[in-house]
């Protein structure tokens, strides 16, 4: 169900919104994880290592393409938030040309890289074959992935959380159930669990394409919304491309540090593997309220309404901070039974090198709660410079930990550059709010008959926005504003002049 986030108590809306979304990923996990699961369950410890090893390298071609499209779903839900239908479908149209084009480029350029890839990070000789294989086909498969993950984000910056939930939840059982067939049945080992990602989430994006023509007249696209401009392109590769970019240079820093644990061995690599998946669960509370203050933002910041964002930051940053300890807490005290899920018995060596990672790192959850949520406004805000500074933050802390402290201090010191990297950018990001909401306090003023010019309007949704801003004017509203020759956010005396305007773009 489609949502307002621009109205109702802020705190009610962001964990109404966050619930859903949380839950989201988790299923998202368990399908990432059932790979990782029953391949270590059936195949073994080598299989398990072929698999986990090759998660950075991903993350950094699939995630990018990912990333991207959920930077589209911020620029779509400023226009929700503006209530501007025609731009809202014409953001969806834009969004889906580029992803494809991106997804076409990305396959074309990383099937044949695999094996050299993999050679680069200096993959264990015994695991490199399996990695290998493994990669080619979640390479091959990233159409279906951007395809399945630009629907969801586009449904989600509606402000509907429920209905991804159902699509990530067929998507996990689906994945589970072919990863058991292909592996256990037609016993294609590492190779069958990546078909089994890949196949689930075509299947997904499918599912998405019925329900988006039954369900969301709001993302129905029409003939004109085809008709897209350079500018449209500009406007959504501006705010894609530095999200896109800031993972890039996340993963970049986990790369190195993948590389590290390589260099120490197969018990490292598995025990970093186990560590990434228990660390994944446990963070998700804490990435859905990022995610969830990215689309809140959004939306308000499209409703001139900055004065309710910083009340949801607050509310929702009261809400995250206890949570992360409790996080931290739990995670240490259930180390073990947590790595015996993917272990079995018998590997005790990998057990205590993973405890020991968890220690070290999980202590420093409240760095990483403040990244994802502050990280999360300035994206809703469009601000994509320092989210991406924040991203260089961190890359820093794993390139130290990787090239410094483990040639000194070995697994310890790799670990150390988790917590790091949290630290060093969430100073950046959170610096940056402060800087930014000042800034645009500054040219708040009162305008009763004021609009939100968002890039994108056009002359055709003209009498849709006016239409919409005399229902639901808001006392508070910014000041004219131009970057770099882009009218993003002006205030108009008249209707007749916000028309003239329009005209001009």
């Amino acid at each position: 169900m489609v949502k307002d986030l621009t109205t109702g108590s802020p705190a009610k809306r962001i964990v109404l919104f966050t619930i859903p979304m949380m839950l989201g990923n988790l299923f998202q996990q368990l399908y990432n994880m059932a790979d990782t699961l029953i391949v270590g369950r059936t195949i073994g410890v080598q299989a398990l290592a072929a698999v986990g090893c090759t998660g950075s390298i991903i993350w950094l071609i699939i995630g990018l393409a990912q990333t991207i499209t959920y930077g589209f779903s911020l620029v779509t839900a400023q226009h929700f938030g503006a209530h501007d239908d025609t731009c809202v479908r014409r953001s969806f149209a834009t969004s889906l040309l580029i992803s494809m084009v991106l997804a076409f480029f990305l396959t074309l350029l990383s099937v044949p890289m695999t094996k050299t890839i993999l050679q680069w990070m200096h993959t264990p000789p015994e695991i490199l074959g399996q990695a290998q294989g493994y990669l080619v086909v979640m390479f091959g498969g990233i159409a279906a992935s951007v395809l399945f993950n630009l629907f969801f984000n586009m449904i989600r910056a509606l402000g509907d959380g429920k209905t991804p939930l159902l699509f990530l939840g067929i998507t996990c059982l689906l994945n589970i159930v072919l990863d058991f067939l292909f592996i256990l049945w037609f016993k294609m080992g590492v190779i069958g669990a990546g078909l089994a990602t890949v196949v689930s989430q075509a299947v997904s994006s499918i599912l998405c394409i019925f329900y988006i023509k039954r369900k969301l007249p709001g993302l129905q696209l029409k003939k004109e919304d085809w008709r897209i401009t350079p500018q449209d392109v500009k406007v959504h590769l501006k705010v894609g491309l530095p999200v896109g970019f800031q993972n890039s240079v996340i993963v970049i820093g986990a790369l190195a540090l993948q590389i590290a644990f390589n260099q120490l061995g197969a018990q490292a690599v598995t025990a970093y593997t186990v560590q990434a998946k228990i660390g994944s669960f446990a963070t998700l509370p804490l990435n859905a309220f990022g995610t969830s203050m990215a689309t809140y933002t959004a939306q308000n910041y499209g409703a001139c309404n900055l004065e309710r964002i910083r009340r949801g930051v607050r509310q929702c940053m009261a809400m995250t901070i206890p949570l992360a300890v409790l996080l931290s807490i739990t995670i240490i005290l259930a180390g073990r039974p947590l790595a015996w899920i993917f272990l079995g018995s018998g590997e005790e060596a990998v057990f205590a090198l993973v405890q020991k990672y968890l220690r070290m790192v999980c202590p420093f959850y409240f760095g990483l709660q403040a990244l994802l949520v502050y990280r999360g406004v300035l994206q809703g805000l469009g601000k994509g410079l320092v989210p991406t500074i924040a991203g260089v933050m961190e890359l820093i802390g794993r390139f130290v930990g990787a090239l410094v402290l483990a040639k000194i201090y070995g697994f310890a010191g790799a670990c150390i550059a988790e917590p790091a990297a949290w630290l060093g950018a969430a100073v950046s990001v959170l610096v940056s709010y402060y800087c930014t909401m000042r800034e645009l306090r500054w040219r708040m003023q009162v305008g009763k008959n004021a609009v939100l010019l968002l890039p994108g309007n056009t002359a055709e949704s003209t009498e849709e926005m006016i239409a919409a801003e005399e229902r639901n004017s808001h006392e508070k509203v910014p000041d004219s504003e131009t970057i770099e020759g882009e009218e993003y956010i002006v205030c108009y005396e008249n209707t007749e002049e916000y028309i003239s305007d329009i005209e001009t773009i």
